[in-house]
């Protein structure tokens, strides 16, 4: 009895342990983290449109509509999968330039990002 209680114990230890070694440790933010920028989908808009950022911004799409979206460049430098309700789409931005966007699934849903 005491031995199986043991052995049940360990396991138990064992299996938290590996839980805790996936998941990451966020304990503060550093000079380096920076928030995403966000761009909300809602209404058939993307919004704020325009959107100005320095270089080495990353903006989060978040699809608040009922319905799929997704995000497109015009140059095919980004695209994501069709965003469902609540899904998010990140992209870094590390080059000065203007970027235009759209939804491929609505094409007449326009943005653009400008970076400086």
């Amino acid at each position: 009895m005491k031995r199986t209680a043991l052995t049940l114990g360990l396991a138990t230890l064992a299996i938290l342990i590996i839980m805790m070694a996936g998941r990451s440790r966020t304990f503060g933010a550093t000079v380096d983290e920076k928030p995403a920028t966000q761009v909300k989908i809602d209404n058939f808009v993307f919004s704020p449109n325009p959107l100005t950022v320095p270089a080495g911004t990353t903006i989060r799409w978040t699809n608040q509509d009922d319905i799929p979206h997704n995000v497109v460049s015009d140059d095919k430098s980004f695209k994501s999968k069709p965003l469902d309700t609540d899904e998010t789409f990140t992209y870094t931005f590390t080059k000065p330039g203007t970027y235009t966007y759209f939804c491929s699934i609505h094409p007449k849903m326009t943005g653009k990002v400008v970076v400086q």
